[in-house]
């Protein structure tokens, strides 16, 4: 794992629950998740059904999930429930969104809405409203993004669902800064599954009689990829552990940062080091980095980041 959290009990079952089943199942459904590993409670209170849980499991969770690519529709159906909890923590909805059988979505953004296309809910916050809405009554077209993943383009309607309780302000800063900091770490599940499997090809792999692992060069790159990672790696702890702690913002930015700059390297280095099968779907190489480099996207500009992280400096 790439992440050195502290792990609450609750953080280190899960993690040693998806360690077991991930080796069963690489490449999960909703179901499974729901069903045989409980996820869907995660961040729901325990007196409606969930197992709560904060940051620390929201970052174990999404971190094993990332190179399994089941990680977008889990965390988009997690915010939007936990979301919820902080707005109402005793909503009727949440008893079955923490059974699975009912689906919500967080939409910060209606163009592009991660679960948004299998969802029953979608959750919409802004920095002025929350509004809790039945998929039926919104219009979605579904879009296949470069990954493999499905996002939705929502249409939302004017005036309906208004969400009582809480402080929408709040819970939309809350929510924004829980997303950057879980795609962060969801990015950091990936590298480390690129840089493993990069090591294990270049040990496997000979010429002149000895594995290339061992020319210099090499090493040296891998060297360069695993520092990236462990920088990466390091801000997206703190980002984790300083959620709804002054700072939160200033954190939340420079994990992205460094998150998007790692992506790249981390990524390309992997591909190339693999030469031309780095780039066909034999591999799962390919996959991880086109999972990386979507999430990378929808950071948005770099510079954005900066400025904000800057402006969050006190």
């Amino acid at each position: 794992m790439a992440l050195d959290l502290p792990l609450t009990d609750t953080a280190a079952m899960l993690r040693g629950a998806l360690e077991r089943y991930l080796a069963d199942n690489p490449r999960p459904g909703w179901q499974g998740l729901a069903q045989d590993l409980g996820l869907m409670g995660v961040g729901i209170p325990e007196a409606s059904g969930g197992t709560a849980g904060g940051a620390i499991e929201r970052a174990v969770v999404v971190e094993a999930l990332g190179p399994a690519m089941a990680a977008s529709d889990w965390l988009a159906h997690h915010l939007g429930a936990a979301a919820l909890a902080r707005l109402a923590p005793d909503h009727g909805l949440l008893p079955v969104l923490a059974e699975g059988t009912a689906r919500i979505a967080l939409v910060l953004d209606p163009a592009l809405v991660a679960g948004g296309a299998d969802a029953d809910w979608l959750l919409h916050l802004d920095d002025a409203s929350a509004r809790l809405i039945a998929a039926a009554d919104a219009e979605r077209r579904t879009r296949a993004m470069f990954d493999g993943t499905q996002l939705a383009d929502v249409s939302l309607p004017v005036g309906a669902g208004e969400a009582q309780g809480g402080d929408p302000a709040a819970v939309f800063r809350w929510a924004r800064n829980a997303q950057l900091a879980a795609r962060c770490a969801e990015v950091a599940g990936l590298m480390a599954r690129m840089l493993a499997d990069t090591a294990a090809y270049l040990n496997s792999r000979e010429q002149f009689g000895q594995p290339i692992a061992r020319f210099q060069v090499l090493r040296h790159r891998t060297a360069d990829m695993h520092m990236a990672l462990l920088k990466a790696a390091a801000l997206t702890e703190r980002a984790v552990l300083a959620e709804d702690q002054p700072g939160w913002d200033h954190a939340v930015n420079a994990a992205v940062v460094e998150t998007i700059d790692a992506a790249r390297l981390v990524g390309e280095g992997a591909v190339q080091l693999h030469g031309g099968m780095g780039v066909t779907d034999e591999l799962e190489l390919g996959g991880l980095f086109k999972r990386a480099l979507t999430i990378v996207a929808g950071f948005g500009p770099r510079t954005v980041h900066l400025a904000r992280h800057a402006e969050t400096l006190v």
